[in-house]
């Protein structure tokens, strides 16, 4: 279905070791739902570069813009949300970045993390996950099946993009209504910097699913849905 310029289209942003497809099952929920989305297939190459290319989509649309983005995802959002079009921000078990900060540094800012135990290289200065270590590193509370689907499909990031930090004067979460929903087991981002930047920010709303995993957008699907449907009932008041 095609919103009206009136209504919000929500961009969706994927995170590194994923593929848009991991957005699907929020995907055919908002469809139900009437509201319009767009999945954004994320070069996961450095975050200034990401996010110039989020932007030039967003430009493209001519709507307001939700953006949704999940782990790394989180960054590239932060920094293409100073583009006049985006009117909310929805922050997925994802990195919600203040200028300077970056995705390791934030990882290492708190305990808890075991990623750097599971990532391999592949050349290039790109990184995966290993598959062997995928199910549990990254999708814990799903079938084992559907975890192996995720990890052959998922997407190398360059190891750069993991250490280059927000280059804006403010963050976008400063200044535009934002919501946050987040897997409190995951084993990626640890649940403490999950809740430090949500606090940080002062979101519209803050949900912690306690057994959930890093890969919020498939396993809880249904949740992270209500959560990107709240921030566009917010902007249709």
């Amino acid at each position: 279905m095609s919103a009206s310029v009136d209504q919000p289209v929500v961009v969706l942003v994927h995170g590194g070791c994923a593929e848009s497809a991991i957005w699907a099952g929020v995907i055919r929920r908002l469809a139900e739902r009437g509201v319009s989305t767009v999945a954004f297939a994320n070069p996961l190459r450095g975050v200034a570069e990401d996010a110039a290319k989020l932007s030039s989509l967003i430009t493209t649309l001519d709507q307001k813009v939700i953006l949704a983005g999940h782990c790394y995802g989180g960054m590239v959002t932060t920094a293409a949300a100073v583009h006049p079009s985006v009117k909310a921000l929805v922050y997925v078990t994802a990195f919600a970045p203040a200028p300077g900060e970056s995705a390791a540094l934030l990882t290492s800012k708190f305990e808890g993390s075991t990623l750097g135990d599971a990532l391999m290289y592949r050349g290039g200065g790109e990184l995966i996950i290993d598959p062997a270590k995928f199910h549990e590193q990254y999708a814990a509370d799903l079938p084992y099946d559907q975890a192996a689907l995720l990890a052959a499909t998922q997407r190398p990031i360059a190891e750069r993009a993991l250490d280059e930090p927000l280059d804006t004067d403010e963050a976008a979460w400063q200044w535009l209504p934002s919501w946050f929903i987040w897997g409190g087991a995951g084993r990626s981002i640890p649940a403490e910097a999950l809740r430090f930047m949500a606090d940080r920010a002062g979101g519209m709303d803050c949900y912690e699913i306690p057994n959930a995993s890093h890969a919020t957008p498939v396993s809880r699907a249904a949740a992270v849905t209500e959560t990107i449907l709240e921030a566009a009932a917010y902007l249709e008041r």
